[in-house]
């Protein structure tokens, strides 16, 4: 029998030649790639650079946004702004009142309880003095204008602080006779309610002053004439 020469044996002045390594079976080396060949550093990344690591960083620093330029820090916010902040806005030509809470407008302030008790003192003589229908009609015409007979000649007017403005026709309407009835809807003890109230209140409210949402005020420059 002939025995087939092997294609590895060395010839003639050669070296014998290796047998490829196994690449196992249905193995082929990688598409443009050597056997055993290292595989190459990515995309401007230097050797020895950590994966994921930052173009033109240095190992082992850390990343961070170097400031604009120009850039400064906002201001901190006033400690009055937003929450918190004060509810007491005196709106122009005001004061806030420390003793009522209220405020009020320049030039006038809270009747005294003095001077509301003269005013209720001085009403019976004027009515006396013009013959009651006079004092009615004197009345009608000074209540749109925030008054009594007796609180104009004190110079005094009955003020709304829930709209900071006088008094109209229709809410003096409601504190003169509406007021009044509940006043002495009780004679005697709704009488010193009343007055207990007017008396130890920080606003000086009697009951018909709470039921029109009203207090009084001592105006002696006229400054609410208009």
């Amino acid at each position: 029998m002939s025995q087939l020469p092997d294609p590895y044996a060395a010839g003639p002045g050669q070296e014998a030649s290796q047998p490829p390594a196994d690449l196992g079976y249905g193995q082929q080396p990688g598409y443009g790639q050597q056997p055993g060949y290292g595989q190459q550093p990515g995309y401007g990344q230097q050797p020895g650079q950590g994966y994921g690591q930052p173009y033109g960083q240095q190992p082992g620093e850390a990343y961070s946004q170097p400031p604009g330029p120009g850039y400064t820090p906002a201001p901190p916010v006033p400690a009055e702004y937003g929450y918190g902040q004060n509810p007491n806005i005196v709106p122009q030509g005001m004061y806030f009142d420390q003793l009522s809470g209220l405020n009020l407008p320049d030039g006038t302030q809270l009747a005294s309880v003095g001077r509301r008790i003269g005013g209720y003192f001085l009403a019976l003589p004027l009515a006396i003095v013009t013959l009651g229908i006079g004092y009615v009609v004197w009345g009608l015409i000074v209540w749109g204008n925030g008054q009594t007979p007796a609180l104009q000649v004190l110079g005094m007017r009955v003020w709304r602080p829930e709209t900071n403005k006088v008094a109209g026709f229709w809410f003096m309407t409601l504190r003169e006779i509406v007021g009044r009835i509940v006043d002495g809807i009780l004679s005697f003890i709704t009488l010193i309610t009343s007055f207990v109230l007017f008396v130890a209140g920080n606003k000086h409210q009697a009951l018909h002053d709470s039921i029109a949402g009203t207090v009084v005020l001592y105006d002696p420059d006229k400054v609410l004439a208009s």
